[in-house]
């Protein structure tokens, strides 16, 4: 009989916390850890979703089938500290990881997943799963793989029940740096891979909440000094270094317990009148450190083609989006204008303040990966800081 018409045995499970068991095939690393399960419906880029640090306790599920195709190379990572292995803790795929074709793969994407400690599933019926997220919203839950396929399934059922999910844990402090950084690396060149150098003409300070290279890469390109700090540094600590501008990045976890710190250090430096950008939590930080608020999301927004309209410009872009949480548009008090808004179901992307150099986005304008439609956000930041410069100059 062919291997094709005989029965596979599981070497992997996804657990949800209601005690659902899917079954499939497991790659990566093996072992079992809890995450809430979303759907990112990217086509390209599965390396860069998988080291976003934003994913941080997430498990990610694939819409498109074919994932690994391309293999692994070492210039698509977007965490950090590649070792701390910050970024989706679990991956789901339709498709079996087929042999790497790509002039630039360095190696299989199974082998990549074990090395940063990945555990994946493959065989799984993807659109059902995603069917199953849209109507119930993201559950918690384990993924498993066993070469061997022995589960102890009860037991696991148990663990998926018992995790207590996103809300209301803290998960910057676990991915983002630990140590005052200077960063200069620049966009990438084909053919000769990513720039470094040049003359600094702004000094701008990056506050890590678990951010992703390519935005730094993005302010290098337009000239910056980035000095990255870490996410308890104070507004006194932050100021040392004399910044033209300041930066809130993206990260992970709920940005209510993340704000039990960052939210003091960002009033305070408002209140410094410094120019300040945040992206993706870092925009959720700002709305809770100007009186809004945020909620947890019911499926969240996972992707790189979701349209948002930037009524600054009235402009329609297509952007990467990675969020489970949101702020809450009736939320902001007066004297913040909210500047963008999803065009899927309306909520908040994006705010400014009516009376000092401070903005944010909720989406990842740097894309890595997407669409650059949002590029230019960043040099709205840095054309801010020119025009906040020429007052102080002038006063």
């Amino acid at each position: 009989m062919t291997e094709g018409w005989t029965k596979r045995k599981a070497t992997g499970l996804l657990v949800l916390a209601d005690g659902t068991v899917i079954e499939g095939f497991g790659l990566g690393a093996p072992g079992a850890i809890e995450g809430e399960v979303c759907f990112n419906t990217a086509l390209t880029g599965y390396q860069e979703i998988l080291t976003d640090p934003s994913y941080a306790r997430q498990i990610v599920t694939f819409t498109f089938p074919h994932i690994g195709n391309v293999g692994a190379n070492d210039e698509d990572q977007e965490d950090m500290v590649p070792l701390n292995g910050a970024g989706a803790v679990g991956a789901i795929f339709r498709a079996e990881v087929s042999e790497p074709s790509n002039y630039r793969s360095s190696g299989h994407l199974d082998a990549w997943l074990k090395a940063r400690g990945v555990v994946a599933l493959s065989g799984i019926d993807t659109r059902a799963l995603t069917a199953l997220i849209r109507e119930k919203g993201m559950p918690n839950a384990v993924i498993a793989h066993d070469p061997e396929g022995n589960f102890d399934i009860p037991a696991l059922q148990r663990r998926a029940a018992a995790w207590s999910g996103l809300v209301g844990l803290d998960l910057a402090r676990d991915v983002a740096t630990t140590e005052t950084l200077v960063w200069d690396e620049r966009p990438w060149v084909w053919g000769s891979g990513y720039a470094k150098g040049g003359e600094p003409r702004y000094t701008i300070v990056a506050v890590d909440y678990g951010t992703k290279r390519n935005i730094l890469r993005l302010m290098a390109g337009e000239g910056a000094r980035v000095v990255l700090v870490p996410p308890t540094a104070t507004a006194d600590e932050i100021m040392a270094h004399q910044p033209d501008g300041v930066f809130l990045s993206n990260g992970p976890g709920d940005p209510a317990a993340t704000g039990e710190y960052a939210v003091p250090t960002i009033q305070a430096l408002i209140e410094k009148d410094v120019p300040v950008f945040g992206i993706c939590l870092g925009h959720q930080l700002m709305a809770l450190a100007l009186g809004g608020k945020t909620e947890k999301m019911h499926q969240g927004h996972h992707g790189a083609n979701h349209p948002v309209k930037d009524f600054t410009t009235g402009k329609v872009e297509i952007v990467s989006m990675n969020h489970g949480f949101a702020v809450s548009a009736g939320s902001l008090p007066q004297g913040v204008e909210e500047t963008h808004r999803s065009l899927f179901d309306g909520t908040n992307c994006g705010l400014r303040l009516s009376d000092r150099p401070v903005f944010s986005v909720q989406h990842h304008p740097e894309a890595s990966p997407g669409p650059q439609d949002s590029h230019y956000l960043f040099q709205r930041f840095f054309r801010m800081i020119d025009a906040h410069r020429a007052e102080a100059a002038a006063a």
